[in-house]
């Protein structure tokens, strides 16, 4: 993933034929519009892809798996050095996936086909797999063979990445909440069966043209499932019975909940679309 971010960078910052007018982006980041439903569709599964409701249990509990002592000063260093761990972690998230939109932009928009390195043109049509398409933008950097192979192992990566992830997070909801105590190999089994049969299965019948449809549904389902982790979440780290001393201020107090309201309006908007799409990818429209 560190090396797909470089090129990344190097594209944007560097090579004149994939930089974008930074300007435009600015413009874009300040005063952005959703010129049709489609782009709410887009826009909700790119803050599901980004900001897993099941990974908001699973940051604030990491600070328990640092060594330290009781007291107040021990504890206010390990939750600020979890804030770091976060705020990096999430910064540089935005960062990858702001670069592989800017550069899906370049590459794709408005064309029909795009001419590879070595003369070998790919032509864009509505059977197109965006997810096999995708590493083209990284062709102009090291050419489409090694963009290819770079762009499958970072996928790989990813995915291993956001399995390991859900397995921690359930294991946290489980033991911490639910006070559920199951083997980890049993744990790991169920949490990765839910995760690859329904996908599995949708394949097996469906074939993989519309596995691109189904990622990004599955992304729109997580940013839908955002309000039900944020509202309980923000109502006890702001609880004074449950927290104490240790709740959250006004600044993250007002910051999290206009967040969780701001999402959970997006979400009503786009939920009329998002039951279209899912109609649509089911049954194969």
């Amino acid at each position: 993933m560190a090396t797909i971010g470089i090129c990344y960078f190097i594209e944007i910052f560097i090579i004149p034929q994939t930089q974008p007018s930074f300007l435009e982006m600015g413009r874009a980041m300040v005063a952005f519009h959703l010129g049709s439903p489609a782009m709410v569709y887009v826009a909700i599964g790119i803050i599901g892809a980004t900001v897993m409701p099941h990974v908001l249990y699973l940051h604030p509990a990491l600070v328990q798996s640092r060594k330290f002592q009781k007291d107040e000063e021990s504890i206010r260093t390990a939750i600020r050095f979890n804030t770091i761990d976060v705020v990096a972690n999430l910064s540089v998230a935005f960062l990858i996936n702001a670069a592989i939109l800017v550069l899906a932009a370049i590459v794709f928009y408005g064309k029909t086909s795009v001419t590879a390195a070595g003369g070998q043109v790919v032509q864009f049509n509505d059977s197109t797999d965006w997810i096999q398409a995708a590493n083209l933008t990284l062709a102009p950097l090291m050419g489409t063979v090694a963009a290819s192979m770079l762009f499958a192992v970072a996928l790989l990566a990813s995915g291993q990445s956001a399995t390991i992830v859900g397995t921690m997070a359930g294991q946290v909801v489980m033991e911490g909440f639910m006070h559920w105590r199951i083997k980890p190999w049993l744990r790991r089994l169920i949490t990765r069966s839910l995760a690859i049969l329904p996908t599995a299965v949708f394949i097996g019948i469906r074939g993989a043209n519309n596995v691109n449809d189904l990622i990004v549904l599955s992304q729109v389902v997580l940013a839908l499932q955002l309000p039900f982790a944020m509202f309980p979440l923000l109502h006890l780290a702001s609880s004074r019975k449950r927290m104490g001393q240790w709740r959250l201020g006004w600044f993250l107090l007002i910051a999290g909940w206009g967040s969780a309201l701001t999402i959970t309006a997006f979400d009503f908007y786009g939920l009329p679309d998002a039951v279209k799409q899912a109609w649509q990818v089911i049954k194969g429209g």
